[in-house]
C-alpha cells in the first residue's frame, strides 16, 4: 500500500499521542468514534438510534487553526456508515472527506477507517456528520476551531462558549421514513419535533424535564456556536428579549451585526455573541422553528425550545413562565433573505479576503425539483409521479464504486465527464405554469472537471418546477464568496453590476432563495474530487447534486495525495 510522505508521518505521529494531544505542540489530535445503536427516549417513546460514543448529539471536537485530527471510526452498528467533516477543506486529501460513493465506499458493519481531518484556513465553528442514507439525523456533532495559540478573537473574549445544535426527531426509525418515501415516490414524512442540543423542549409531550437550560451570569457575554444539523428544514432562531450579535459563519469571521433572530440553513454554522443583560429574576425561551417558503410542501410546524436562566444562588428559581421570543413567520422569505444579506466578511488588514475579480470559468446551473413518470400514475408524487431533483436537468445517480477512486486509478465506466456548464433548456425559470415536459430530468453520474488554479463563478438558479423552494447548497473542499443574490431569473448583463466584491461572506453553504439565484466565486486551488449538493436531505436523496474534479497543478504541492492504507473497500 502506498503512502505519501506527509500521510506516513501523520500516521506515525498518531501512535505518539498521549490523551489525544501531541503535547510538544498542539498540532495533531487523535479521537475514537464508535458508531453504534443506543436507546433514547423522546416524545414519550424509546427507540434505538445510531450514535457516536452513545451520545446525541455526538461529541464536540476541539482544535486550533491549522491542526490535524485523526479520528478512528469504528462501525459497530448494523448498517453502513460514512463521516464527513463539514467545512474542513481537507487540502489535497479528499480521501477522508466522507460522502458515500463520492470519495469513499461506506464503512461496513464491523469495519474501521482512520480518517485524517486537515484544518487549514478555518477558524470558528464547523461540524461533522454522517454522509450516507439518512444517518446524519442522529450522527452529528460540532467542531470548534480556535485561533492559533497566543492569538485571540477579533472580538472581545467571551465569558464562556456553548454549542447550540439544532436537529430533527422522528418517533419512527428515520431509515424507514426515507425507505418508505423511496418506495412510494412521494415526500418523506415530516419530523415530529425539532431539538436543541438533543432536547425538544417544553412545548412537546414528555419533554419538559429534559429541556436544555443555558445558565448565565448577569453582565457576562457568551459565544453561542450554532450548528443546523436538521435534515430538511431551514430554521429561524431567537432568544426572548435578548439581542444576538453574529461574528462568524462557516468557519470564518464576519463583520459583527446585531439582530433579533438568526436564519440558519442545514449545513450552516454561526458564531453568535449573547450578552446576558436582562432582569435576572425572569427566565427566557430560546426557540427555533422552520422557515418554509412553499405552501405546497409539508413541513414540521412545531417549535423547539430551550431556556436561558440567570444564576441567582441566593434566590429560589422563578415560578413564572419564561418570556416568549419573536420569531419571523414560517413563510417570511423577506426575513430569511434579509438576514442572509446582512452576513459579510470581516475583510480587514488582520483578516484579509481574496475575491476573484477576473473569472475564467463560468458555470450556470439550475437547481430544481422534478418528477419521473410512473406506470399507470402509480406513485405518490404529483399526478401519480415519482419525486426527483436535479442540477442542470441531471438527477445525480450514485455509482457502485466511488468517484475519487475511479478518478485516481483511471477506472472507466464509473462516471461521465459532461456535466453541462449551462442549463440544457432555457426558459422562464421562475415563471408560472411551466410546461410539464420540463419536469422530467435525465438520470446520470456526471462530473465537471476544473483546471487547477481556475477562477470559478457558479450561478445557482432556482426554478419553479413542481414546487419552488429555497435550496441550501453546500460545496465540499472549499469555502466560497457569495458575491450576488437576487430574485427572479439571473441577468448576466445587469446582475453582475450589483455584485459585492468588497466584503462578501466566505461560507461553504449558501441558501438559494425561492424563485431566485445566488452567485459564488472561488479559486480552484484544492485538487481532488469534491461534492456539491443541496443540504435538504430529501433533495440530496432525489439527485440535487454533482461533483467537481479539480485537476492536479504543475508542482508537487498542487497534486492530490495518495489514498490512506485503510480506505474502505467497495
Amino acid at each position: 500500500m502506498r503512502f505519501g510522505s506527509k500521510s506516513f508521518i501523520f500516521y506515525l505521529l498518531g501512535f505518539m499521542i498521549l490523551d489525544g494531544v501531541l503535547h510538544c505542540h498542539a498540532l495533531l489530535h487523535r479521537h475514537t468514534f464508535v458508531v453504534r445503536e443506543s436507546p433514547y427516549k423522546r416524545l414519550c417513546k424509546t427507540k434505538k438510534i445510531l450514535t457516536v460514543n452513545g451520545q446525541f448529539p455526538g461529541p464536540t471536537l476541539y482544535a486550533h487553526h491549522g491542526d490535524t485530527l485523526i479520528v478512528d471510526v469504528y462501525n459497530r452498528g448494523k448498517q453502513n456508515i460514512t463521516i464527513h467533516w463539514h467545512g474542513a477543506k481537507q487540502p489535497r486529501f479528499p480521501w477522508s472527506d466522507g460522502p458515500a460513493f463520492i470519495t469513499q465506499c461506506p464503512i461496513k458493519p464491523g469495519g474501521k477507517f482512520s480518517q485524517k481531518v486537515i484544518l487549514s484556513t478555518e477558524e470558528g465553528t464547523l461540524w461533522w456528520h454522517a454522509h450516507n442514507d439518512w444517518n446524519r439525523a442522529t450522527v452529528h456533532g460540532a467542531i470548534v476551531v480556535y485561533p492559533k495559540p497566543g492569538k485571540g478573537y477579533p472580538f472581545p473574549k467571551p465569558h464562556a462558549e456553548v454549542p447550540i445544535i439544532f436537529a430533527e426527531w422522528w418517533k419512527s426509525d428515520v431509515m424507514k421514513v426515507i425507505q418508505e418515501a423511496l418506495r412510494t415516490g412521494g415526500d418523506p414524512n415530516v419530523s415530529d419535533a425539532f431539538t436543541i442540543n438533543g432536547q425538544p423542549g417544553n412545548l412537546y409531550p414528555c419533554s419538559k424535564a429534559g429541556t436544555f437550560k443555558l445558565n448565565v451570569d448577569y453582565g457576562k457575554t457568551y459565544l453561542l456556536r450554532m450548528v443546523n444539523a436538521a435534515m430538511n428544514d431551514i430554521l429561524f432562531f431567537s432568544i426572548a428579549k435578548h439581542k444576538l450579535t453574529v461574528v462568524g459563519a462557516d468557519g470564518s469571521y464576519t463583520k459583527p451585526f446585531t439582530t433579533n433572530y438568526v436564519t440558519i440553513s442545514p449545513g450552516n454554522t454561526f458564531d453568535v455573541l449573547l450578552t446576558a443583560n436582562q432582569p435576572p429574576k425572569h427566565r427566557y425561551y430560546m426557540a427555533a422553528r422552520a422557515y418554509s417558503s412553499s405552501s405546497s410542501i409539508p413541513f414540521d410546524n412545531t417549535t423547539a425550545t430551550a431556556i436561558l436562566q440567570y444564576n441567582r444562588p441566593n434566590d429560589p428559581p422563578s415560578s413564572l413562565p419564561p418570556f416568549v421570543p419573536y420569531l419571523p413567520y414560517y413563510n417570511d422569505t423577506a426575513a430569511a433573505v434579509n438576514f442572509s444579506r446582512s452576513v459579510k466578511s470581516l475583510a480587514n488588514k488582520a483578516y484579509p479576503i481574496s475575491v476573484p475579480r477576473k473569472v475564467d470559468t463560468k458555470i450556470v446551473s439550475t437547481v430544481s425539483i422534478n418528477t419521473f413518470r410512473c406506470p399507470n400514475n402509480s406513485c405518490a408524487g404529483p399526478n401519480g409521479s415519482r419525486l426527483a431533483a436535479s442540477m442542470n436537468n441531471i438527477s445525480f445517480v450514485n455509482p457502485s464504486s466511488d468517484v475519487l477512486r475511479a478518478y485516481y486509478y483511471h477506472i472507466k465506466g464509473v462516471f461521465g465527464a459532461r456535466f453541462p456548464s449551462f442549463p440544457p433548456f432555457v426558459y422562464n425559470f421562475t415563471g408560472d405554469n411551466l410546461p410539464l415536459v420540463l419536469q422530467t430530468p435525465k438520470n446520470g453520474t456526471k462530473v465537471k472537471f476544473l483546471k487547477f488554479g481556475a477562477t470559478v463563478e457558479i450561478v445557482l438558479q432556482g426554478t419553479n418546477l413542481v414546487a419552488p423552494i429555497d435550496h441550501p447548497m453546500h460545496l465540499h473542499g472549499y469555502s466560497f464568496y457569495v458575491v450576488g443574490l437576487g430574485f427572479g431569473n439571473f441577468d448576466k448583463n445587469k446582475d453582475p453590476l450589483t455584485y459585492n466584491l468588497v466584503d462578501p461572506p466566505f461560507v461553504n453553504t449558501v441558501m438559494v432563495p425561492k424563485s431566485g439565484w445566488v452567485a459564488i466565486r472561488f479559486q480552484a486551488d484544492n485538487p481532488g474530487v469534491w461534492f456539491m449538493h443541496c443540504h435538504l436531505e430529501r433533495h440530496l436523496t432525489w439527485g440535487m447534486d454533482t461533483v467537481f474534479i479539480v485537476r492536479n497543478g504543475k508542482h508537487p504541492n498542487e497534486t492530490l495525495l495518495p489514498p490512506p492504507p485503510d480506505l474502505p473497500p467497495c
